[in-house]
């Protein structure tokens, strides 16, 4: 395939082979830089990852990053911020990582690429002063790549990372796995502007069809929810769910109120359920009215939870949930609720994905006023690329970032975001990094801890986390493995009951926290109903 200004440079297409990724040695993965502040974060993220691929194969395999252009790059080599030959360029590639772009709000007729000011003139940017980022507004970048791939599961993992504060007392329960639908529903784009035709034509159909009326001066927009849609979404939750061993699954709507199309969400998702795994599911009202509130072993519990309620449940008892399905808007939502339990947004990875292509991204915004500056948390986008990793099966390389990430944070190595938060809660060891120094941190304390691992024969090149004197190491090919990192405000174990040969022997004092660490999520062990130990 020939394209115009994409240089594809040399190393190994990644193919789908009977519905299972080809992977070679040195695959060529897509590089989406983004706008402000992914200026900043990409080239972080990528020396990261070639850090811990080169560190974990011994140089035998590495990536061949390929630079896709959207946004604001889209507009200088293609004239248009959203290129068609950026989506081709990537539904070739398989895989790709991007940063964050600029989305337009508000009623202004154009947009600048460089710091986000709206004007209503193509004319120099009033507010940086640049005469080369001015663009008609658009919709949403992210919406329309989700759109054109077919990218129809945001795939949103949310953990607590030891040492970051936060404002919920129950943070080291946080572990799930959110799986937001994203062609549909209100955010499918059919959004129609006040007195425009279409909008007072839809508002004249409904009078006359339903009898019921929408004031003249409404803005009209369509929520779309489709049994098609709605089916491979949950789907791909329950095979999560199925593949990683997880407790239950949990379908989230607003169906109380919108039942046919939230309401339509909960019901086909149960229906995907008792059609395609008969064998691992079992409702909550079988549960309780069949086998008097105890889940066979080996069986999955499936519920649903309206949505306001669980945004409830989420802050008091969030140990309750491992895996959720969330239409679009609900999901959005739910994303950055759940990860403000955590420390916000700046600790977020996240995943849009199809059958066959995946696009990894940060999940916070460009923060154009910072662009340039080597100063904002590279975290959301090296933790996607963790998850891209994995997503690769290159789980050892993964190892190396995810607890490069928390040794770096765990001794206070950290951006200012997560600074001026460690040091309002009292502590005093904190150094304030740059963007490129908090990559770096990650870089020295993943090989420090890979090169711990190699001393010990049991860890067959696992990366251990080494706050703690002893750990258990999930053996390559074998999830689940076991990790237990030192709670930094705790001191009693509220995990006792996980006696794994780590926490007996450990000798520190401190209490902490065992989770249960899989090929593609975490989870946390008393949801899971046994034993760190039990885990192996």
């Amino acid at each position: 395939m020939e394209f115009k200004a994409v240089k594809i440079p040399a190393g190994d297409l990644i193919e789908v082979r009977d519905g299972k990724l080809a992977i070679g040695d040195k695959p060529i993965i897509g590089v989406l830089r983004g706008d402000g502040i992914g200026l900043d974060i990409t080239p972080v993220m990528e020396r990261v990852v070639d850090a811990a691929v080169a560190k974990a194969y011994g140089g035998k395999r590495s990536i061949a990053w390929c630079p896709l252009y959207a946004g604001l790059e889209g507009l200088h080599h293609y004239g248009s911020e959203f290129p068609e030959e950026t989506v081709e360029a990537i539904r070739h590639l398989k895989i790709a990582i991007k940063g964050p772009f600029t989305t337009p709000i508000g009623e202004e007729t154009h947009v600048c690429l460089h710091c986000a000011h709206q004007q209503y003139h193509d004319g120099k940017c009033d507010g940086c002063g640049k005469d080369d980022g001015v663009c008609p507004r658009f919709r949403s970048i992210n919406v329309r790549f989700r759109q054109h791939l077919d990218l129809y599961a945001c795939v949103r993992p949310v953990r607590y990372f030891p040492g970051v504060p936060s404002p919920n007392k129950y943070a080291d329960q946080v572990d799930f796995v959110i799986f937001r639908e994203n062609t549909e529903d209100v955010y499918a784009g059919h959004d129609f502007e006040r007195g425009s035709e279409t909008a007072l034509a839809v508002i004249e159909l409904i009078k006359k069809m339903t009898g019921r009326q929408i004031r003249l001066d409404s803005g009209i927009g369509i929520k779309p929810i489709s049994e098609f849609g709605t089916t491979r979404l949950v789907r791909k939750a329950l095979e999560w769910a199925v593949k990683n061993k997880l407790p239950s699954v949990t379908i989230v709507h607003k169906g109380n109120i919108m039942k046919f199309t939230e309401g339509s969400f909960a019901k086909w998702g149960y229906e995907t359920a008792a059609r395609e795994f008969p064998d691992d599911f079992v409702t909550e009202k079988k549960l309780w009215d069949e086998l008097g509130g105890k889940l066979p072993a080996g069986k999955i519990l499936l519920k649903d939870r309206i949505a306001d309620s669980i945004f409830q449940q989420i802050q008091t008892r969030p140990g309750e949930y491992s895996v959720m399905a969330l239409p679009n808007l609900n999901g959005d939502y739910m994303s950055d609720a759940a990860i403000a339990l955590v420390g916000g947004l700046g600790l977020g990875p996240g995943a849009n994905m199809s059958d066959e292509v995946a696009l990894f991204e940060a999940t916070h915004g460009t923060a154009p006023k910072y662009t340039g500056m080597d100063k904002v948390n590279p975290g959301s986008l090296i933790l996607s690329a963790e998850m891209m990793l994995r997503h690769m099966q290159w789980t050892e390389a993964a190892d190396l970032i995810l607890h490069g990430t928390e040794k770096a944070i765990t001794d206070g190595r950290v951006t200012y975001d997560l600074a001026r938060l460690m040091q309002a809660e009292g502590r005093q060891d904190v150094v304030e990094v740059s963007c490129s120094g908090f990559g770096q941190a990650i870089i020295d304390r993943g090989s420090d801890i890979f090169a711990r691992a190699m001393l010990h024969p049991s860890r067959r090149g696992r990366a251990p986390d080494t706050s703690c004197p002893e750990r258990l190491i999930s053996r390559p090919g074998r999830p689940p493995g076991v990790r237990a990192s030192r709670h930094p405000r705790r001191d009693g174990c509220s995990m006792a009951r996980a006696r794994s040969p780590c926490m007996r022997s450990c000798k520190s004092g401190a209490g902490l926290v065992v989770s249960l660490r899989f090929a593609g999520g975490r989870h946390h062990p008393r949801r899971a109903g046994r034993s760190a130990e039990a885990a192996g």
